[in-house]
């Protein structure tokens, strides 16, 4: 009885072991669709950039998972920092409020955030207003009086005791001297009531010239000004914004930026919302993720809107984890590995084109 038990002894000791190893559970991954990191197909399969690489970390770290849709951003960093996520994959960048309640992993892709702006609008009170008020054209027009008073009142120094027209008094010798001059530039004025002096005629000549200069720069100028205002709705940069309508989706990042700069704007639900807005020409900019705003203007805006080349804040995308989770290390080291290989740069390319290379 005794040798039996011995011999059962093992056999028992080792079926414990195996009981007391704990079993990898599935995680639960959190998705937003955000193109083209995330996409959910029309059968509901989920591909996209952050998608494959979260499939090669999985598989570099042994895990198995399923993908559970949010709502919106706000919902899916709320689920991930209370644990009902154990991962969150999709564009979620990196911000200071999102580290005091989520852990990161190692960051995998560096961007910044865009301002989309249309092409093409329709002309409005607004944007001519600003085009008319703006710095150059006020200069142009600043100049080209001057120069308009300059030939009047040299015509009318060389003229004023031969030309019985620039005579008088100064107020009346220097007022038809500058009409003059002005009726010149337009072509408007008569040979009769031009300078007969020698001197006169001679100015007369050079303003002729040069008046016909300045008005095609003057008018190359304005159309300038006034293209550019269409074409950009009078934003050259991050500091413009203060004067336009802006919009931005709401709870996200770029949200963040626009409040830290105290821009006033308008939030919206998605990126197509947005777009549609600015499109309509109910919004003249609309501030989102860099690489989100390129992909959703080639999917149906590209004759219509555009991204200027210029970014508010730098961004570090990376996957979402709950406060001191265990698996933090394990897929930021995976993470590391993937992004170096050969396959990682392919996919860039598949889903944000060539220049992404250029980024981090």
């Amino acid at each position: 009885m005794a040798l039996i038990s011995l011999s059962v002894l093992p056999f028992a000791h080792a079926q414990t072991q195996k009981a007391a190893v704990p079993q990898k559970r599935e995680l639960v991954v959190g998705v937003k669709d955000a193109p083209p990191f995330a996409l959910k197909g029309s059968d509901g399969a989920w591909s996209g950039l952050s998608i494959e690489l979260w499939r090669q970390v999985a598989k570099a770290t042994n895990q198995t998972f399923r993908l559970v849709e949010a709502r919106d951003m706000p919902q899916l960093i709320e689920e991930t920092a209370a644990g009902r996520f154990d991962v969150a994959v999709g564009a979620i960048t990196i911000t200071v409020d999102r580290e005091k309640v989520l852990d990161f992993t190692q960051s995998y892709y560096s961007t910044g955030t865009g301002i989309a702006v249309p092409i093409v609008s329709v002309m409005n009170w607004g944007t001519l207003g600003r085009a008319l008020t703006s710095f150059n054209f006020l200069q142009a027009i600043i100049a080209l009086i001057s120069l308009t008073l300059g030939a009047g009142i040299l015509v009318w120094l060389l003229e004023r005791r031969q030309n019985e027209y620039f005579g008088g008094s100064i107020t009346k010798g220097i007022s038809s001297s500058v009409w003059w001059s002005t009726l010149a530039m337009t072509q408007r004025s008569s040979a009769e009531k031009g300078p007969q002096t020698i001197l006169g005629r001679s100015v007369a000549v050079i303003w002729l010239v040069v008046s016909v200069i300045t008005i095609a720069v003057f008018t190359a100028g304005v159309t300038s000004v006034l293209t550019t205002s269409q074409i950009q709705g009078t934003i050259y940069g991050v500091a413009d914004l203060a004067s336009v309508r802006v919009g931005t989706v709401k709870g996200t990042s770029s949200e963040g930026d626009l409040l830290r700069r105290k821009i006033k704007f308008q939030p919206y639900e998605t990126p197509g919302d947005g777009l549609k807005a600015l499109r309509a020409g109910r919004i003249d900019a609309f501030v989102y993720d860099k690489p989100l705003l390129a992909w959703a203007i080639r999917q149906g805006y590209a004759s219509r809107l555009k991204l200027l080349d210029i970014s508010i804040e730098t961004q570090n995308y990376a996957f979402a984890l709950p406060p001191d989770s265990r698996l933090r290390k394990s897929l930021s080291i995976a993470i590391l590995d993937a992004i170096q290989r050969e396959a990682w740069s392919e996919a860039r390319i598949r889903y944000l084109g060539e220049d992404s290379l250029s980024s981090p």
